[in-house]
Parts: C-alpha cells; structure tokens; sequence
C-alpha cells in the first residue's frame, strides 16, 4: 500500500536513544538515564487513592469532549492562583496529553501549506506535527545572546500564519519574561498571525515565575499538561486554553478526533491538583539536581551550556569536542552508560553540536551520571 507524503516525518531521535537504552539493560548494564524528559516520580499518592475509589462505584466511560467539568473549573482557578488571571472556565479544553493540544491547535488555527514559525532549538514534535497535517514549519535559528528564545526581528517578513513559542523550553530550560513575551505575541498578532503558548514546564522554575501568555492577552492559545510538574506522564492528560469563540470549534473538532481525554486520567488528574506539598518536594529534588548539573558538566568538559531558568535540562554546544552529536551520543552511552539526547532533534540545521542532558530523575542518578560523565571524558583524553 501507499503512504502519503504527509507521513514522510522525521524520527523522534529521543525515543530511539530510549531503545538503545533499554537493550542495553536488557542485556545487564546499569544506564544512567538523562536521556528523557520525564519526571523520574509517579503521579502523587492522593491522586491514586482518588482514581482508585472512584474506580470501585464508577465504570469510566466516555466524558464530554471537552472535560469534566470540575476539572476544567480546577484548571481555570489554577490561572487564578499562578498569575492572578480570572479564566472562565469555559475556554478550558481537557485533551490527551499536550500533544492532542498540538494537533487540536494546529487543526483549528491553520489551513494546509500554512507556515508556522517555531523557535530552534526547540521540541522536535512541533515540526514533525505540522508536515504532518500538510502545514509548513519554518525554523527561527535563535541566539544565544536571546537566550536561545526567538525574538519579533528573527520573523520579520516571513509570512507566518502562527508562531508558536515555549517558555520554560525545551531544550534549553530558558525563559521568556514579560516583556520579552509581549513583545513576540505583539509582533505576531501584528502580522495576523496566530499566537500558540507551550506552558507544559510551568511550575518548574528555579528563579523567577514563569510568565503565562494569558498574563498579556486573550487572543492566544495556551497549551499544557499534567506530564511535567505534576508528574504524570504516562496518564496523557494535558488542557489547552483558547479563545471564547474558538471554543466551539475546539470542541467539534475533539469531538472527532480523540472523543474525550481518557476518564480515568481526568480523575486523577484532579485530585493531584491538591497534592501541592508533594508536587514542591518534586521540585526541590530538580532544584537541587540543577545545581549538580551546572557544577558537574564543566568539570566533565561540558562548558559551553545555556542557563537553565526552568523545566529539568542543560542544552551544551559541544562543538569542541564533536561534528557529530548523535554518534557522541552514542559514544556516550556505549561507554559511560549514561543516556543523552543529540540535539538533532532540536535543531536540524545546528544539532550535529548540541547535547541535551535531562535532570529528571532521582539525585543519587544524577550524582552517579555525573561522575560516569567525568570518568569517561577523562579517558577519552
């Protein structure tokens, strides 16, 4: 049979360094996984006991497309509590995960052969979605004096239908501030071009809050999701926040293509918005598990790393010790058995360079990571 053109996407490159970690387990040895972004915790305890009560009386079938409702008003009151935003409950849409969020974005915003302006480096999913559904990705090679964060002058008068930008990002950890937010959905939005938030690293902050796109406007959508700072990633449970009068829309659209995000998860996922002790602990343990990075890295060689505001990873430009990340990366893992990630993934054009060192697990595997990176950079002279 034929495959579409559509189809034709890109490798997620994380996901394959996975495999090759796991057959390396497979076969007896201990890897140090910085590999992925995936908090190294479970969803907090009281969200379990909540699912697993409501599981006893409850067959969980299918709810609205949009959410439960509770939820929904949970999330909204969280818009409340985080950045002082009165959010009507009603532009908030539950979907599976933040990558349903993508595509209902994407779905609603753009028509095909758009172009959709992403920053790079920045989440490879963004760029593979997009060609999938026929629309046009166009990468905005960021700077380093920018902090790795596009600025208006990088898409000047390149025709864009929408800009999407991340703040925490991936894979930098770095932040955009007020102004510097505004600043980018001002000149968007002054081009007629859609605005899209990715907030999924929000609550992962290390120095200063993250600033909230809806802090500055209304006429953007906002993407996030329980993965990250409540720690379920398995759960696929994200929200995204549009418009009022792109709510309808939305809502078909879910309607069809996911029917609902699953019951289950929503359940959860409500009772873990109460687990704010537990989920600070979480944050803590990164907190602490940065510190490790930034004073570990450069002893192993790593030196030339972007400044980590938020989310759990050090990007490095490691273009004195290689040309070629994925086969340093590989280098690595055979070696040292420790996981990284190539910055191919991030950014097509400049990721035979970078690395991206993830510091989502437990600190005792980072302690030890770290001290594999030193010994084997060591005896590779």
């Amino acid at each position: 049979m034929r495959n579409s053109t559509r189809s034709r996407v890109d490798p997620f490159i994380v996901m394959d360094v996975m495999e090759a970690a796991r057959r390396a387990e497979e076969a007896g040895r201990h890897i140090i996984h910085m590999e992925v972004g995936q908090p190294g915790t479970g969803a907090p305890k009281v969200a379990l006991e909540a699912l697993g009560a409501r599981m006893a009386s409850d067959p969980m079938g299918y709810t609205v497309a949009l959410g439960l409702p509770a939820l929904r008003q949970r999330i909204a009151r969280l818009y409340g509590d985080w950045y002082g935003v009165d959010l009507n409950p009603e532009r908030v849409i539950v979907t599976s995960g933040s990558s349903a969020g993508f595509l209902l974005a994407f779905t609603a915003l753009f028509d095909s052969g758009d172009r959709v302006g992403i920053g790079a480096p920045g989440y490879p999913s963004y760029r593979q979605i997009l060609r999938a559904l026929g629309l046009e990705p166009v990468d905005l090679p960021t700077a380093p004096e920018n902090r790795l964060q596009p600025v208006a002058a990088d898409f000047a008068g390149l025709d864009l239908a929408g800009l999407m930008v991340a703040s925490p990002a991936n894979p930098t950890g770095t932040m955009l501030d007020r102004d510097a937010l505004g600043a980018l959905i001002e000149a968007a939005q002054g081009q007629g071009a859609s605005f899209i938030s990715d907030e999924i690293y929000h609550g992962l902050e290390y120095e200063a809050k993250a600033v909230s796109a809806l802090e500055i406007s209304d006429e953007v959508y906002v993407i996030n999701s329980f993965s990250k700072y409540f720690s379920m990633t398995g759960w696929r449970v994200g929200w995204m926040v549009v418009p009022e009068d792109h709510i309808r829309t939305i809502e078909r659209l879910a309607q069809n293509m996911f029917i609902c995000a699953p019951h289950a998860s929503q359940v959860a996922a409500l009772a873990a918005m109460e687990c704010e002790d537990e989920l600070q602990a979480n944050v803590e343990v990164y907190r602490r598990n940065r510190q490790l990075m930034l004073e570990g890295l450069p002893k192993a060689g790593f030196t030339n790393i972007a400044p980590p505001d938020g989310a759990f990873y050090v990007y490095a430009d490691v273009s004195d010790l290689s040309d070629d990340s994925r086969a340093f990366a590989a280098e690595i893992l055979e070696h040292a058995g420790v996981a990284v990630t190539p910055g191919l993934d991030f950014d097509p054009l400049r990721g035979h360079h970078t690395l991206r060192f993830s510091y989502a697990r437990a600190t005792a595997d980072i302690e030890e990571g770290l001290t594999r990176l030193r010994e084997f950079m060591r005896s590779r002279g």
